[in-house]
């Protein structure tokens, strides 16, 4: 139980990549973490876009960032509706000025885009996005999963085992 007392948020939003959330909330919890799903409203039932629902515990302002250890971003077309938040560019600034880890997956990159964090980064997400990463000031590449400092990048579902190891071996260093 490596991740005991370790504190996790997980973002959530309608339309999220089902796996890019579901995969890292249960490994992590595997490892003794508290993940906590937050959305815009708490206790609200989200609906990934397989059909696989996720329900926050908190909404955005039930929550500060430096009560948690860590943030992840899941992908799918939910982080097009979370960066519009304030409060979730307010998370990820929080997390990115603290070096606290900061997983991203997919289109997830978008939501470190708006929080502008990305300048002078090696990263990675679905090539779909790499252009939008590249004119935010990153360097970005085709691997399954870049570890630079304390944000974790990865592509797509496939390099889920790779991602989340490498996100839980960043949080186990905290």
């Amino acid at each position: 139980m490596r991740l005991k007392n370790k504190k996790v948020m997980a973002l959530v939003d309608h339309d999220f990549e089902d796996l890019e959330l579901w995969y890292p909330v249960l490994r992590l919890q595997e490892e003794g973490a508290q993940v906590d799903l937050v959305g815009m409203e708490a206790n609200k039932k989200y609906i990934g876009k397989y059909g696989v629902p996720a329900e926050s515990a908190y909404a955005f302002t039930d929550v500060q960032a430096d009560d948690y250890d860590a943030i992840l971003v899941p992908g799918g077309w939910a982080p097009d509706k979370l960066r519009r938040y304030s409060e979730v560019l307010e998370f990820i600034k929080v997390m990115d000025k603290a070096k606290k880890p900061i997983g991203q997956i997919c289109h997830a990159g978008w939501v470190l885009i708006s929080a502008d964090i990305l300048h002078g980064k090696k990263v990675t997400s679905t090539p779909g996005i790499k252009d939008d990463m590249t004119n935010a000031g990153a360097t970005w590449v085709d691997e399954a999963v870049v570890v630079d400092g304390h944000i974790v990048s990865s592509r797509r579902p496939p390099d889920l085992p790779p991602y989340v190891k490498a996100f839980a071996d960043k949080l186990a260093e905290q």
